[in-house]
């Protein structure tokens, strides 16, 4: 049987400066299937994505083929719209000061004409649709109020509405292409298991689905075939059901990958970072946490356990209401502290949105790492920019940064860059305390591994290291202890042999309410496949 081509590419090559971000590839997606797309950050999987929205002009040659048209590039972003290409980007493209039901319909009541809007309906329409994927706020709020996690729901909730896909699941989207460019960096568990009913739904109707994830299991668990980019090259399209997840990470690293964690820190009680009491704001209740030298402490919880609200906390970006915060003897106030007092504490912070509050979008790899150290660069009130772009220049050679190019615009770099780049960021000021919110949120398989030795290599030099994070694999493989939150409190600490993946899992379930949880549900749990780590 003959499966319909809905979607082609054939010799796309693109080039930035030197830099050959795509060279000769051909790409291809069936009607009714979910094609995967992985490689690492930086292999030139977005820069398709790029090519194929109207974002960036491809160099002359290639071809692409919508339903069997050919359809001239570079393509607008009114030709991929009107071809049936619709697109869930990283940066997820809502305009915040719009409301969740304006950034959903909006860009149907401007080809609908001067139609009356029907607000009531409406209203009822997309509050049935969020709630498919669980979230359940009212359409009038405006995207800048929600979590990160909502505005995600938000962005794939407007996808399905352009496919055509009614909030009860149904519709017609044959011929049609959905790019999910990785859709679930900030959903939680059961919004991705609701986002693959969708997708899954929407491949019955005959769309075809471009699926990009950092998640080897979840490309494997999702689709029917996956193509790997590596450098920018076309190294093999492999039916799913024909690999497994050591093949794959062969492939998209150009080997085998022998050990993807360090070897853990050995620790002795050493010299108090972090002491904090009684710390309360948000979530969190009546935080007591104690962190020495070399040590890597881990926080966790299930979403909404307040375990990720403790760095900002620490570093002063979120004002607790009470409580007491002493970095190497020096007493952080609750009320007045700023991030301006942590860094000259000795804290550095590296948030989990990197584009946001990690770093600045528009401005330069080298701005943006050299901003915290700027002022010694200074000489008779002269800013001495060749010292800055050598010192950035080594820190990315260091690092493996790529495209190693200080002046590159930070946006330009893939997430796995851009991490290692923020990362270095704070290293070269040799904290004391380094504080981590999902430090490899939507970071590639090799980057993780590299952030990981990193972070173990400040802790050995004496940087006391906090980490919150979902992760509890990673948690499990490179902490010292854990701490579980439920409720905003900690429920229990696991550390030495008790510190595995499925007790952190365990007690984050039973929220501490038995002593015993975590030997009695490690058996209920192992169910949970050991997996690598992340692919793209």
């Amino acid at each position: 049987m003959v499966t319909e081509t809905v979607l082609e590419l054939q010799g796309l090559s693109k080039t930035f400066g030197a830099t050959r971000a795509l060279a000769n590839v051909d790409f291809d997606v069936r009607a009714g299937e979910v094609h995967g797309l992985v490689g690492r950050n930086g292999s030139g999987k977005s820069t398709l994505i790029k090519v194929l929205s109207g974002y960036h002009v491809p160099d002359p040659g290639g071809r692409l083929i919508i339903g069997g048209e050919v359809v001239p590039l570079p393509v607008t972003g009114r030709a991929a719209a009107e071809h049936g290409l619709v697109f869930v980007h990283q940066d997820l493209g809502l305009v915040g000061a719009y409301s969740v039901l304006e950034n959903i319909r909006l860009n149907s009541w401007a080809s609908s004409g001067l139609q009356p809007i029907h607000w009531k309906t409406e209203r009822a329409s997309v509050a049935e649709e969020l709630a498919r994927f669980g979230l359940f706020a009212d359409p009038a709020t405006p995207i800048d109020s929600l979590s990160q996690v909502d505005r995600a729901i938000v962005a794939i909730v407007r996808a399905m509405h352009h496919l055509g896909v009614t909030g009860d699941g149904t519709g017609d989207s044959t011929g049609k292409v959905l790019v999910l460019d990785e859709p679930t960096a900030y959903l939680p568990t059961d919004s991705v298991t609701r986002l693959f009913d969708a997708v899954r739904a929407v491949a019955a109707t005959g769309a075809g689905v471009v699926f990009v994830s950092h998640r080897t299991d979840e490309v494997l668990n999702i689709t029917d075939r996956i193509t790997v980019l590596r450098d920018g090259e076309l190294v093999e399209t492999v039916v799913t059901d024909d690999t497994d997840e050591d093949a794959l990470v062969a492939l998209i690293l150009g080997r085998a990958l022998d050990s993807f964690y360090p070897d853990p820190i050995h620790t002795e009680p050493g010299e108090r970072v972090l002491t904090v009491e009684d710390l309360t704001g948000g979530l969190v209740k009546n935080l007591d946490l104690e962190v020495d030298r070399g040590e890597i402490i881990g926080l966790t919880g299930l979403m909404g356990a307040g375990h990720d609200e403790v760095p900002y906390y620490i570093f002063g970006a979120k004002d607790a209401r009470a409580g007491h915060i002493t970095v190497n003897g020096q007493e952080l106030p609750i009320a007045k502290s700023t991030p301006t007092d942590a860094i000259a504490a000795g804290v550095a912070l590296l948030p989990a949105d990197r584009l946001n509050l990690s770093g600045s979008a528009a401005a330069s790899v080298e701005d943006n790492v050299a901003l915290p150290v700027l002022k010694k660069y200074f000489s008779r009130g002269r800013l001495q920019l060749a010292a800055v772009r050598s010192q950035v220049g080594g820190l990315m050679t260091s690092f493996d940064v790529r495209p190693a190019m200080p002046n590159l615009e930070f946006s330009a770099l893939s997430g796995g860059n851009q991490q290692k780049a923020l990362l270095a960021k704070w290293l070269q000021m040799e904290p004391s305390l380094l504080l981590l919110h999902e430090p490899t949120q939507g970071v590639d398989v090799g980057s993780k591994a590299d952030i990981f030795v990193r972070i173990t290599e400040a802790a050995e030099a004496g940087t006391a290291v906090v980490i919150a994070s979902a992760e509890h694999e990673d948690l499990a493989n490179l902490c010292t202890r854990v701490l579980v939150f439920d409720n905003g409190r900690v429920v229990g600490e696991l550390a030495a042999n008790e510190l595995t993946e499925e007790r952190i899992l365990a007690l984050c379930y039973r929220g501490g309410r038995d002593s015993n949880a975590p030997a009695q549900m490690e058996r209920k749990f192992r169910w949970r496949p050991h997996r690598v780590g992340y692919d793209n």
